[in-house]
Parts: C-alpha cells; structure tokens; sequence
C-alpha cells in the first residue's frame, strides 16, 4: 500500500467516526411505571445535541409494538449553553398480557447528506393485573334450576318495520292510481283559497280608497286585479295596457267601462269623478274576476302557481 493510500486511511479512521457519532443516546422512559390492558400510558422520548443537527423524531407510521399509537405532543426546541434539547411525549396503550414490557424508539439526526438512526435505551412499565392471578382447584357445586323466570317484552322491531313498509307501499300505490284526482282536488282549494284572498284584499283597498280618496289605493286595488287574472289564466294581463285589455276580453263592455273610468281617475286625477261611477267601475271588475273563476273551476283549467297579492 502506498504512502498517499496509509494518508488518507488514518485521516479516515480519525475523522469518519468523529462525524458519524451523536452527541448522546437518545433517552426514553414512561412517565408511570405501571398501567393496565387498554389503559393511556405516556412514553417521553428526549434528546440532547448540537444545535447544528437536525433531529427527527418517530411520528405515528413508527413501530411502538407491543404498544399501540394514540397520539403524540412535540415540545419546541430549547437551547442553553450550546445545547439543543428535543421532547416528544406519545400517548399510548397496551393489549399485550406480559407482566413487564418495553419499548425503544429510534431517532434520525440529519448531518448534511448523511443520515444516522439512534436507538434509545429500552424503557419497560410493569403491567397491572386486575384479575385473580390463581385459579381455585374446587369449583363450586352447579345447582339446577328449572323454574321459569319471567322476562320483559320486547319491541318486535322487525314486524313493525315491515308493516310500515306495507303501509308506505300501499300509500304511495294509491297515489300513483289516484294522482290526477288528488292534484285536480288540491289544485281547486288553491284556486278557491286564492280567490277568497283576492275578494278580501281588494275589498280592503276599495275602503283605503274611499277613505283617503288616494289614486295609490286605487291603482293597488287595479294591479292585484290584473296579478290575479295573470295567474288565474295564465296568461300576461298584467303587462299589458288598456286596450290590449280590452282586446284580449273581446271589448266586454265591463271590462272597457271599469278600466276606463280608472284610467281617468288615475292618470287624469279626476277624483272629482262621481263617486257612484267610480263605485260601478270597482263592481264591474270584481263581478267580473268572479265570472272567469267560474268559468275556470267549470272548465277544469288549474293553474298550479299559488298566488300571492302585495
């Protein structure tokens, strides 16, 4: 071996394992010394070093055997006098029936591109038994014992489930056969709900009206007019003017009287108008949004939009 080899393999052996050593063994202990079968136990794992190192504790894809991973609470670094200390405390627990059992966990410092794995010491904890660790060799004498004994009645769950089933079939085949008799039925106490709710409220706008004497309660009472026949016919009555109105009713003669004496009232401020013809005007159209309910619910034509008046 030459002279340059022998060089390099005594700086070898004075360096390399200067490097590859830790600065101390990592040191676990349990913070009991003693638990039972599936109770928490707290494992503390810590480790002192040169703050230039970067350690990496175990974290729950580790092997804890005989123990089982719960949790863990890291602890920030702390560093006194050119000393770092890492703390880490899992929480664990154990099925295993060994009187006394330990644990060692690894740890990885990072030194540049190499990586080193320290073990630390093992740690063990006792376990508590909490049954009779002896069998008695007698066994007491059996006594037979044939008298019935009265117990309470329980919910049939299954019988019950079953028959709600049955009920549900039954309710939703009737449905299904009588479906288009139900919806005609409920579309009808719609459309009779809605026109109640119609006479009412435009009952309630011709007083405001003859009270204040005020165009606004008169175009009110004029629009929920309009709005109801839009939905009782579905149909665009209350985009449209006067005489598209009239166009539309085939000029009924209470149509074009009433729309006309409103017209002037509100867009011609004619409240000097006589009181009787506005009176007419408001009769006319009530008599008429009866007419078209009538001729509706006779017809059949339903419209399923429920109505609702502002």
């Amino acid at each position: 071996m030459g002279k340059k080899h022998c060089l390099v393999l005594v700086w070898g052996l004075l360096t390399g394992p200067a490097l590859a050593q830790p600065d101390e063994t990592p040191r676990g202990r349990f913070l009991r010394p003693a638990t039972h079968v599936g109770e928490v136990v707290e494992y503390e794992l810590r480790h002192t070093h040169n703050p230039g190192l970067e350690v990496i504790f175990p974290d729950s894809v580790a092997d804890f055997s005989p123990f089982e991973y719960l949790g863990q609470q890291y602890y920030p670094t702390r560093t006194r006098q050119g000393r770092s200390l890492d703390r880490t405390v899992y929480r664990l627990r154990t099925f295993s029936l060994d009187s006394v059992q330990q644990l060692r966990l690894p740890i990885t410092v990072l030194r540049g591109r190499d990586t080193l794995t320290l073990l630390s010491a093992p740690a063990a904890v006792r376990l508590l038994y909490t049954a009779p660790k002896t069998v008695p060799t007698t066994l007491p004498a059996l006594r037979q014992t044939t008298t019935l004994v009265p117990i309470d009645d329980r919910f049939n769950y299954p019988y019950w489930l079953a028959g709600l089933s049955g009920l549900l079939l039954l309710g939703g085949g009737l449905v299904l056969a009588f479906r288009r008799a139900l919806r005609r039925r409920y579309q009808r106490y719609k459309l009779r709900k809605n026109h109640a709710y119609f006479l009412a409220q435009y009952a309630r706008h011709i007083e405001r009206f003859e009270l204040s004497r005020s165009t606004t309660n008169m175009e009110r009472a004029i629009t929920l007019w309009k709005n109801y026949l839009t939905l009782l016919e579905n149909n665009n009555l209350n985009t449209l003017t006067t005489r598209e109105i009239e166009g539309l009713y085939n000029h009924a003669p209470s149509v074009s009287t009433a729309l006309r004496i409103a017209d002037q009232v509100i867009y011609g401020h004619m409240l000097t108008e006589d009181t009787q013809e506005i009176n007419r005007a408001f009769d006319l159209l009530r008599h008429f949004a009866e007419e078209r309910y009538q001729k509706a619910t006779q017809r059949g034509v339903l419209d399923s939009a429920v109505y609702q008046a502002g």
